[in-house]
Formats: C-alpha cells, structure tokens, sequence
C-alpha cells in the first residue's frame, strides 16, 4: 500500500503543518470535527489512521468498527482517552507527543512555582484594588529547598533541567529505575516525603495514579510543602488538597489540572459546584488555571511536527 492510499481522518483541528505535511507526505486527510462518536464509528472502517487531541474516547466498541485502522495518533502527551491494551493486541500503532509540550509544561511549572513562594498573583490583585500590603506579602526563596518530582519522563526531566539555575535540591520518583540523572537524584517514595519541601507531579494518569494524592499521601510528608500539579486533574482528592490547605500541611497550591475536568479537557463540569472547589476559588494561596502548561504557541507547532514524524517514520520502516 502506497502512502497515497493511506487515509487520515482527523477529528480535533491542530496546528495546520500536521495537516500540510501529511499531505505533502502523499497521505489523503479528511476532518471531521463535529460528528458524534457513533456518527464517525459508522464510518471508521474507511481509515487507515486517526489523528485526535480529546474529543471522545477511543474505547473498545469504537476500535472494533476500525477494521482497518494501522494507527491512534494523539496531539499531545497522554494516552488515557484510548483504550491502549485492546488497540495494541489489534495492532495498532499508538502514537503520543510528550517531547512536543515537555519544556512548556516544565516553564510553567516554574512559573507556577515562583508565583506562589513570592505571592505574585495575590499581591497583584491587592494593588490593583488599591491596596498596598508589603509585610503581608513577604516571600520566600526557592534558594535551600528541595524539590520532589514524582515522575521522571519527559515532563519531569524539563522541570528538573529549569531548577538548575536556582540552589536547590532536586529529588525524583518514578516506577522505573534507574532515571535519575546530572539534574534529579533518584530515590524512594518515603524518601521524597522525608525531604521535600515542595512536590510537583509530572505522572500520566493511571490506576495507579488515580486518587494517589490524598490525605494520607498527604500526611507523610514530614514537613508542609507546596503542590505543583501540571499533569492531571484525577491525581489528586481535591477535598484531601483543602483539608491540608487549611492545616497547613501544604503551604499552598498551583494547579494547571482539576479533578473536575471532563475528558476532554475543553471545560470544567456543569452544575454546582462543590465546596473543595469553591474553596480553591476563594483561597489566596492557590494558584489556578485552565490546563494550559502544555498550550504555548510554540509547543502548538511542536506537538504537530513530532505526530507528522512519527506517522511518516510508521511507514518508512514498513517500506524499508
């Protein structure tokens, strides 16, 4: 099968160069950006490949109508909107970015991070209401501290490589050994609770990160810590996050992700909203916004030209 007879069938708009370039490639492309799942289920077994972001999940039903689907690509860092394990045994390649958004995300974090230490956000606000609060928005350095990491792929090791220019100690966590390296210092779970003064996640979202920041995750901190969370909303209890907010186990929060987002990331859920989350949106020592780390101009494009390299390098080494 010649590319030319290869179809893409494209359900998010993304960066217009995934598109171009595929073209180019010899690849046919065809959007469709706002059928129901069920309509484009009907009609999958007319591609070879699918390009999504998060519209809908790619679940078993869905993949057993793709009859001749070759592969799942996915602008940006995640697979949890695909069913991965059922897509593999059909032999569908699985295709994610991570590279694509790995420094934006770790810029962010940064961001995130000096915001709260020094009340950026909160003192901005004071002022430009009119008033003008100095003791009451005394920071602190980053300069002494440790950082914990849980998570040392692509987003984490970003994070780590921007820590470099503060004076700080920088451990990691991950369920593969061995990842430490010349920016983080590798060691176990109950040791980055003994140590660190500030924990950031940089994990997927899996049954095993599901819910893993609650209370008593929370608890076996030794000392209070802030919480930086740019990977996903589902990481964390947010009910346990507020109630170590008002013990002051953790010092504050910055949080790219919610727990109440819908699959899609696009919104937050409908309806009232329940009383951890209005806390966060009163409280003055967290930082929120609207799953955006990975959103920059930049990582756009970046995003896009590594899914148009990895579909292309699919087909290279088919031929080859």
């Amino acid at each position: 099968m010649n590319l030319s007879q290869i179809k893409i069938l494209h359900i998010d708009s993304n960066h217009p160069l995934l598109w171009e370039q595929l073209e180019q490639a010899g690849f046919q492309n065809e959007a469709d950006f706002t059928s129901s799942k069920q309509e484009v289920e009907a009609k999958i077994e007319n591609y070879h490949g699918i390009v999504i972001r998060s519209r809908f999940k790619i679940d078993k039903t869905f993949l057993d109508k793709a009859t001749n689907l070759q592969f799942i690509a996915r602008v940006g860092a995640g697979l949890e909107s695909i069913d991965c394990d059922y897509a593999t045994a059909k032999g569908i390649h699985l295709i994610a970015a991570p590279e694509g958004n790995a420094n934006a995300v770790g810029e962010h974090a940064i961001g995130m991070l000096l915001s709260l230490f020094n009340n950026l956000n909160k003192a901005n606000n004071e002022v430009k209401s009119g008033q003008w609060k100095r003791e009451a928005n005394r920071g602190h350095e980053l300069e002494g501290k440790t950082i914990g990491i849980i998570g040392y792929g692509n987003m984490g090791k970003s994070f780590a490589k921007k820590l470099r220019g503060f004076d700080v100690a920088v451990l990691c966590h991950d369920i593969l050994p061995n990842l430490g390296d010349a920016n983080a210092t590798q060691v176990s779970l109950a040791e980055l609770q003994e140590r660190a003064d500030v924990l950031s996640l940089h994990t997927p979202w899996t049954p095993e990160t599901d819910k893993m920041i609650d209370s008593d995750f929370i608890n076996k901190f030794k000392k209070p810590f802030w919480l930086i969370n740019t990977a996903r909303g589902n990481s964390v209890v947010t009910a346990d996050l507020v109630d170590g907010l008002k013990s002051g186990k953790i010092l504050g929060a910055g949080l790219d992700v919610l727990e109440y987002e819908k699959l899609s990331f696009e919104t937050l859920f409908e309806g009232e909203k329940p009383a951890a989350f209005e806390y966060l949106l009163q409280a003055e020592n967290v930082l929120l916004t609207p799953h955006i780390a990975g959103w920059t101009f930049e990582s756009h494009q970046k995003l896009a030209q590594t899914i148009v390299d990895k579909i292309c390098k699919i087909y290279i080494n088919k031929k080859g």
